[in-house]
């Protein structure tokens, strides 16, 4: 099996984990579509950097939360490249806070994002991607751990690790797996913004390896089970986070 003249559509994917994703896959040989929502410089940067590095990409913006431009997004890929082979759900927001702190705007908000943007990427896979494909989702660590002022958050990506498993009964006949990545805390801009070096420090010693993840960790298990060695991984969760829980 090879990935050559496979097409891969990486969401959230301008810059952080996304980023890093589009680029593993690229050099793992597949075309990468690089979905973005409003940061369109970063999107064209990170295809110029695959095309120099002999790849080949293009960008395709989209707010995956909007049923209609998701439907219009797989339209693009397929017009340009006959179809598409893997979906990598990784957009996603954060914002913590509470339970009781948390307000409606804050709740709908990462709802539409993590779980209704996965759920509309997800619909349009399920009737369009080609046999043989694979579906990476994302979810969190969190669903694990548990802590505070996760909660929100924590519950949208419980929900993608149930849409995970339930989908990958659904492609049977098809050859599709269906599988989900969850990462611990990650070095990306996001993690580290706001945080002090002391909090970092102590977030890092909380997996027995003793350090953040980065995100080509996290485009390594995505490369994994997007690849021909990740065939018979089918809906399960893959908890990558240096063995954090």
């Amino acid at each position: 099996m090879s990935n050559e003249n496979k097409v891969a559509l990486v969401t959230g994917a301008s810059r952080g984990i996304g980023a890093a994703i589009a680029e593993r896959l690229a050099r793992d040989g597949f075309t990468v579509v690089v979905n973005y929502s409003g940061n369109v410089a970063l999107a064209e940067e990170l295809v110029q950097r695959i095309e120099q590095s002999g790849g080949k990409a293009l960008t395709a913006q989209a707010d995956v939360s909007n049923p209609e431009a998701v439907r219009r997004m797989f339209d693009a890929a397929e017009a340009a490249f006959g179809g598409i082979d893997v979906l990598v759900n990784n957009a996603g927001i954060m914002q913590l806070s509470s339970i009781a702190d948390a307000d409606d705007a804050n709740f709908d908000r990462q709802v539409s994002v993590n779980l209704k943007g996965t759920f509309n990427t997800l619909r349009e896979a399920a009737k369009r991607l080609r046999k043989g494909g694979r579906i990476i989702n994302f979810s969190t660590s969190v669903v694990g751990l548990k802590l505070e002022n996760y909660g929100v958050y924590a519950a949208t990506k419980a929900a993608v690790e149930t849409l995970t498993a339930i989908m990958s009964k659904e492609m049977r006949g098809r050859e599709i797996t269906v599988n989900a990545v969850a990462p611990g805390p990650t070095a990306t801009d996001l993690f580290l913004d706001g945080k002090s070096d002391e909090l970092i420090a102590s977030i890092a010693k909380m997996n027995p390896l003793e350090r953040l993840g980065t995100p080509e960790d996290i485009a390594a298990s995505v490369s994994f089970l997007a690849g021909p060695d990740g065939s018979w991984i089918n809906g399960q969760v893959l908890r990558a986070n240096g063995g954090m829980v």
